[in-house]
């Protein structure tokens, strides 16, 4: 029989309290003396417990500084003068342009090390180096690096863009495939179980033998992707530790993957095209984390139904599971994706589409890429209504999404009437009278001299019953009628006709616009003046 495990210094204090306490019920100890000597002993018990913590850590942090740094070293560093050379001398080199400065630089670094780490382990020949490109843009311009960070790999000499995953695993199995290995073999059970602890997304191809059309084409695939790791085998049981439901070797494609929906199997011809395809609607997890490092991998995805979480960390780790079931009932047919809303750089670009950029509170929020439109879940997000609202959004029945400001307090009185969102309808649409319309944004330079314009128009032609002049911030309110790019941009729907405003020049002297209004006003009741 083995040793049991150690026990450990809590375990120790508990069971020294515990026995300390069955002496002072059985007998009668002076209450002063007992005190001290317990305090004692449970002040020594901590001491060493927490010595014993600390070393622990240290030394966790020691082991992880230490792989890091020797990874680091494995990792060729260029300069002006070697850059070229290392180049020439090695057959395969992949090269990291970066600067001190970026933060995807940063993030991206140690998963660089680690990568060739693993590949020298491997016996990979590929050189793995990189260049700052701040501190030798000269070199880096003759290497063609243009922005950070930046992968390369040269094959004798010539480049070729990096388009793989940003981890160090899919570092890896990018590289290998590159380089001749873009399946990995495995003969036996042992190797089997080897490989599982290896590999977290993998394809798994099995096969009574490695020949014939559909191996042809399983290769081809595993040549073509960038990302996966595959794997083939012919001996059944070594299949099975790597994907159980297997019935039949004569030809097979799954994809496993570590998260709750980890198997799915291809049910259909074994053609390069197709398969390829199957691996990309089912290589992500069921939801997604939204990162600096894969928001290229995700946006590219051929699933163009994508629903977004935002929420903080906490809020999400209560309905990460309940969201989880609800993706597997829309999966490979919407992406669910989480971002975290304390990202302000990869969330606030999101929020802001949607109005809500200042936003604490969890946002479910859906685009659609094919035609370009965002939805919003205005309801609490609870899994059923995220289901409901996923539903909705699969059959196209979900209405878009337009930001709006909150709708202004009454404006009865204002010369200028401020539209949102909400109300562009009710003010310019379907209004009875002729609307002058400025449509401006708070960082429009020009912006503040044409508002002065409108004001003083709006002013001049105050007696009159059947025109409006209205203001929109577009920055701030959308509506599916107003399409605008330059601000300003002035609008004149005439009431006869609003389907087709008129524009007018911005830059039109005030007299100017005065009779452009005036010449569309002619056919009404009222006697506007022709002049200022």
């Amino acid at each position: 029989m083995g040793l049991g495990k150690p026990i450990s210094g809590f375990a120790l204090l508990t069971l020294t309290i515990l026995l300390l306490l069955s002496l002072a019920i059985s007998e009668p100890i002076e209450k002063e003396s007992f005190v001290d000597e317990d305090m004692e002993g449970i002040e020594e018990l901590l001491a060493l417990d927490e010595e014993v913590e600390q070393q622990q850590e240290t030394h966790a942090r020691f082991s992880e500084a230490e792989v890091l740094t020797r990874a680091q070293r494995i990792v060729v560093e260029l300069n002006s003068d070697s850059s070229k050379r290392v180049i020439e001398q090695n057959e395969y080199v992949l090269v990291l342009g970066y600067a001190p400065w970026c933060a995807r630089s940063a993030e991206l670094m140690p998963q660089f090390a680690e990568a060739a780490n693993t590949l020298k382990a491997l016996g990979s020949s590929v050189v793995l180096a990189k260049l700052d490109s701040e501190r030798y843009p000269k070199a880096a311009s003759a290497l063609k690096i243009k922005g950070f960070p930046t992968l390369l790999l040269f094959v004798n000499g010539t480049s070729q863009a990096y388009t793989g995953g940003y981890s160090a695993e899919e570092i890896v199995i990018w590289a290998r495939k590159k380089t001749g290995v873009p399946v990995v073999r495995v003969n036996c059970v042992t190797e089997a179980e080897e490989f599982l602890k290896k590999y977290h997304m993998f394809a798994v191809g099995v096969f009574e033998k490695f020949e014939g059309s559909a191996y042809e084409e399983f290769v081809k695939t595993a040549t073509a992707d960038n990302e996966i790791q595959f794997v083939e085998v012919s001996n059944l049981e070594a299949a099975r530790v790597l994907y159980p439901d297997v019935e039949s070797y004569s030809f097979f494609l799954g994809i496993v993957k570590s998260e709750p929906e980890r198997y799915a199997g291809y049910e259909g011809a074994f053609e390069m095209e197709k398969l390829l395809q199957f691996l990309d609607h089912n290589k992500f997890p069921l939801v997604t984390k939204l990162t600096e490092l894969n928001s290229v991998r995700v946006y590219s995805s051929p699933i163009k139904l994508q629903l977004f979480v935002f929420a903080n960390a906490q809020d999400f780790k209560d309905l990460h599971e309940p969201l989880q079931d609800v993706a597997r009932k829309f999966k490979s047919k919407i992406m669910f994706i989480y971002i975290d809303i304390a990202d302000e750089n990869l969330a606030k670009p999101f929020l802001t589409l949607y109005g809500l950029e200042d936003t604490e509170d969890t946002v479910v929020a859906a685009f659609d890429s094919k035609i370009s439109s965002k939805y919003l879940l205005e309801t609490d997000p609870t899994p059923a209504n995220i289901e409901d609202f996923s539903s909705k959004f699969l059959q196209g029945s979900l209405s878009p999404y337009f930001k709006s400001q909150p709708v202004p307090d009454s404006q009865k009185e204002a010369s200028i009437q401020v539209v949102v969102g909400k109300t562009f309808d009710d003010i310019v649409l379907n209004s009875p009278k002729t609307v002058f319309l400025e449509v401006h944004s708070p960082w429009c330079i020009n912006c503040e001299t044409t508002s002065k314009q409108v004001e003083k128009l709006a002013k001049h032609f105050k007696d009159l019953n059947n025109l409006v002049f209205a203001r929109i911030d577009a920055s701030a309110n959308e509506h599916p009628k107003l399409q605008v790019v330059d601000y300003p941009t002035l609008l004149l729907y005439p009431a006869s006709d609003k389907a087709n405003p008129i524009k007018v020049l911005a830059k039109s002297s005030l007299k100017s616009m005065a009779n452009f209004i005036s010449k569309h006003l002619r056919s009404s009741d009222d006697d506007p003046k022709d002049e200022l």
